[in-house]
């Protein structure tokens, strides 16, 4: 759990966050900042999916925006053609993609 992660280095290791759109701002700088000497760090979240409660961001759109400028990082966008379940979730996603807002969505 993130919980356990402050005041810890992650040295010679692979680390994957799974779900971090639902991660703070502030968590997710928590974590990003453990990473120790000859480390990875694999992030990966849905910034449609956040299912934080109203008024909180998500850390996991201000990380893409914020380290955007770093060499060292890359980021991995995937679109409606990486939808690999079934070709009806696929149409799933474009109806939820091109209908008007109803209510807040994130991402």
């Amino acid at each position: 759990p993130l919980a356990f992660m402050r005041g810890r280095t992650l040295s010679h290791a692979i680390i994957i966050l799974d779900e971090a759109q639902n991660c703070t701002p502030i968590q997710i700088k928590m974590f990003l900042t453990r990473l120790g000497e000859e480390s990875k760090m694999i992030v990966t979240g849905d910034p449609t999916q956040v299912d934080l409660p109203p008024g909180k961001d998500s850390g996991l759109v201000e990380a893409i925006s914020i380290l955007q400028g770093i060499e060292e990082i890359d980021h991995i966008a995937f679109t409606r053609a990486d939808v690999v379940r079934r070709e009806l979730v696929g149409k799933i996603v474009d109806a939820y993609e091109s209908a008007p807002l109803r209510g807040e969505r994130h991402g």
